[in-house]
């Protein structure tokens, strides 16, 4: 691939949310984002709502969401800000939400996930991170499908957008024992799996549904301090702050953080092109699988990208969540 045919909006790794969405009227387009209540989320929310968006906030505290929507319309001066009960973890309140949304939908934003130092899972036996960050999303974009194309019929096109980290160079997605049955469990390993995970949706999706009208990009925010690291072992710490030092990465602003989303959810040059990956606002090259993260954190591996592998992440995903 290349460089020439990669995507540039014009923005950056020092262009803010605002710079974004600057002069843009979004008055009557639907969003939804996933764990708004902080964070990326939050500034992702309140963004689109500061141009007219009709925004959702989809999280697992509503009471911290509603005290979030009230700042936002605050902020903004657009009320039309709402809260939904989303646990990605929980399918049944991946259901009611979709069961309970009865309008078009225009841009869904899967900005929720978790890091689990430990090994935890779900009532199901599916690996945390990897039924949060992937399984979840996929289910909630899957159920919110005829939405979003009645929301591309409505306005020239839906968006999604796929939160997925400079950490997918760490693992493939391991189809054979994607729930650590077998190996020994390595949060790192399982991070990168699920956020490779991210960026073979967005491939899969756009495949299945562009014609439609629908297209899905995968966005790398960079190194933004947040509620994302709570959990972090001393070990965890230890292993960024080294990666810091070593330049492959710098601390943006949660301002700056958000810019890439708002890029995919917003900017015409992806209106209606999808199955990229994004980092500092424009489409990232594509480098070999066997390069590491040190000198290539805004590249993305050819394994992200993988149409073969895209397309049975999205077989045996149905099949996990009972949608095949």
């Amino acid at each position: 691939m290349g460089h020439s045919s990669l995507i540039d909006t014009g923005f950056d790794a020092g262009s803010t949310a605002a710079d974004v969405v600057a002069g843009l009227d979004l008055t009557g387009v639907r969003a939804i984002v996933t764990g708004a209540t902080s964070g990326l989320g939050r500034e992702t929310a309140r963004a689109l709502a500061s141009v007219g968006a009709e925004v959702t906030l989809a999280v697992r505290d509503v009471a911290a969401g509603a005290r979030v929507a009230h700042a936002i319309a605050a902020a903004t001066g657009n009320d039309a800000i709402e809260v939904a009960l989303l646990d990605l973890a929980d399918p049944g309140t991946i259901g009611r939400l979709v069961r309970d949304w009865d309008r078009p939908l225009q841009v869904l934003i899967n900005n929720a996930g978790v890091m689990s130092p430990t090994l935890a899972r779900t009532e199901r036996g599916w690996e945390l991170q990897f039924a949060t960050n992937h399984l979840g999303h996929v289910a909630l974009a899957v159920g919110l499908h005829d939405a979003l194309a009645a929301g591309a019929a409505e306005r020239e096109g839906a968006r999604i957008v796929a939160l997925t980290s400079g950490a997918h160079m760490y693992s493939p997605v391991v189809f054979d024992d994607i729930h650590f049955s077998r190996r020994e469990y390595d949060p790192q390993l399982a991070y990168g799996q699920s956020k490779t995970a991210n960026c073979l949706f967005a491939v899969e999706a756009t495949r299945r549904w562009a014609a439609e009208g629908i297209v899905a990009n995968a966005v790398n925010p960079g190194g933004v301090a947040t509620g994302l690291q709570r959990d972090f072992t001393p070990e965890m710490r230890d292993h960024l702050d080294r990666l810091e030092a070593a330049g492959v990465f710098a601390y943006k602003s949660v301002e700056c953080g958000a810019a890439t989303t708002l890029v995919a959810a917003t900017a015409p040059e992806l209106a209606h092109s999808g199955g990229h990956y994004l980092d500092d606002g424009v489409e990232a090259e594509t480098v070999p699988d066997e390069v590491t993260l040190a000198g290539h954190s805004h590249a993305v591996k050819r394994w992200a990208l993988d149409p073969e592998a895209a397309e049975r992440l999205w077989r045996v995903s149905l099949d996990l969540i009972g949608r095949s």
